[in-house]
């Protein structure tokens, strides 16, 4: 029993404290995803300029998005006017951060992490991006061709729209990494011996180097990778090397650079790797030996856990997690409803699609296919790669077309 309880009470503990900043997240993501209007993105990005670049990370730091949803969505942008340069900056500012991730930051790691996450995030965008403008010509530039916004909706449409994007869409992008993140850190925290990495603090580098080889290749979300990162700071390590799993861990995995590389080209993925790589550990560096270690420490965790511990947990902060874990098991339901719709429309022809991980993927895709004339209506299925098509005169070379240049992979049957 008290085996089960010493792996169970972190993530109870973490729950608890991270929820109620998670669910404020979700509700800003969901206002600035209908009410913020696509082509304000696009008309600030089209200058091959600093201006653009700087632009680019603005619009990066609050978006909620994850390091494969990102993908879409820059090559949405770049399609309609953005320069490469403002490009890689909105990729590299985008899936470090986002409000919901800020709140978490701020909840368990406390306000100097939170302030320096976005911050750092913004730099790093801002270099990588000037540098990409700089050293490479972007010959592939575009005109502004944004798309028209989709019709009018009412205020009272909209408003559910938004509720509909932060509490259910986005549970089902990031609700399963948080959990995972959860239950990592519980490990972390019941396995590894306190102090675990105060015996390599000689090497803050080495420290740094291993968990960035680590971070790099793995798929973790800006919000998932918060636990993971309380838990070793628990153990030791230092709040450098963690900001550098904080950084690292979000902006890249091995989907994002694969896409990268063919969709911007191999110059451009170095210089994006690059700038995550040195900025993570210059950040880190800094943080370890030019501010006050009292700034970054996990106070709020330990605090948590203590009231946890005495019965005197918060009600608010139960309540978040009771209705964190029931948005969970709604989008887990939803989604299998949407399988058993799929399984059931075998009129449809299918196309199997490499490189989705995320709702923000899904919608992109049925999006754009939607608009292919012939077209009549496309559901993808984001378990299984494929998106169903249905329609009479739709030419499938255009298909296959469109899923290319969103910057996945198809697939041939």
């Amino acid at each position: 029993m008290e085996t089960i309880l010493s792996y169970t009470q972190p993530i109870i503990d973490l729950l608890n404290e991270m929820t109620p900043y998670i669910l404020l997240g979700f509700f800003i993501a969901g206002i600035l995803h209908e009410f913020v209007p696509r082509k304000i993105y696009a008309n600030k990005l089209s200058g091959n300029n600093l201006s653009s670049v700087i632009w680019a990370a603005l619009f990066g730091v609050p978006l909620p998005l994850c390091s494969c949803g990102v993908i879409p969505t820059a090559a949405s942008i770049r399609r309609e006017g953005a320069s490469k340069g403002a490009t890689v900056s909105f990729l590299i500012s985008t899936p470090q951060t986002g409000v919901d991730s800020i709140l978490a930051t701020a909840s368990l790691l406390g306000i100097p992490f939170a302030i320096m996450r976005p911050l750092v995030a913004f730099i790093t965008a801002i270099v990588g991006g000037y540098a990409v403008n700089r050293l490479q010509e972007d010959n592939g530039k575009n005109s502004v061709t944004c798309q028209a916004e989709n019709r009018k909706k009412s205020f009272s449409r909209k408003c559910i729209d938004a509720l509909h994007y932060g509490f259910i869409e986005m549970v089902q992008d990031i609700g399963k990494w948080v959990v995972i993140g959860l239950v990592i850190a519980a490990a972390i925290t019941a396995l590894l011996p306190d102090n675990f990495f105060v015996q390599f603090n000689e090497y803050p580098l080495l420290n740094m180097l291993v968990i960035l080889i680590a971070s790099i290749p793995m798929y973790l979300c800006a919000t998932g990778s918060i636990p993971i990162a309380a838990a070793l700071m628990l153990k030791g390590l230092s709040p450098g090397a963690a900001l550098v799993l904080l950084m690292a861990g979000p902006a890249t995995n091995m989907a994002a650079i694969l896409v990268i590389n063919r969709t911007l080209g191999r110059k451009t993925l170095l210089i994006y790797l690059l700038t995550i790589i040195l900025g993570a550990i210059s950040f880190g560096l800094l943080i370890d030996h030019a501010m006050p270690a009292e700034w970054f420490t996990v106070t709020a965790h330990s605090h948590s856990a203590a009231c946890h511990h005495a019965m005197h947990t918060p009600w608010w902060q139960i309540a978040s997690s009771i209705v964190f874990a029931a948005l969970l098991a709604v989008a887990y339901i939803l989604k299998l409803k949407n399988r058993k719709k799929c399984c059931c429309e075998t009129h449809q022809r299918r196309f199997r699609i490499n490189g989705m991980m995320c709702n923000h993927c899904k919608a992109n895709v049925e999006n754009n296919l939607s608009r292919i004339d012939g077209v009549k209506a496309v559901h993808v299925e984001l378990e299984k790669g494929v998106a169903y098509v249905e329609g009479d005169h739709y030419d499938p070379v255009e298909i296959i077309s469109a899923i290319k240049e969103l910057g996945y992979e198809y697939v041939e049957e």
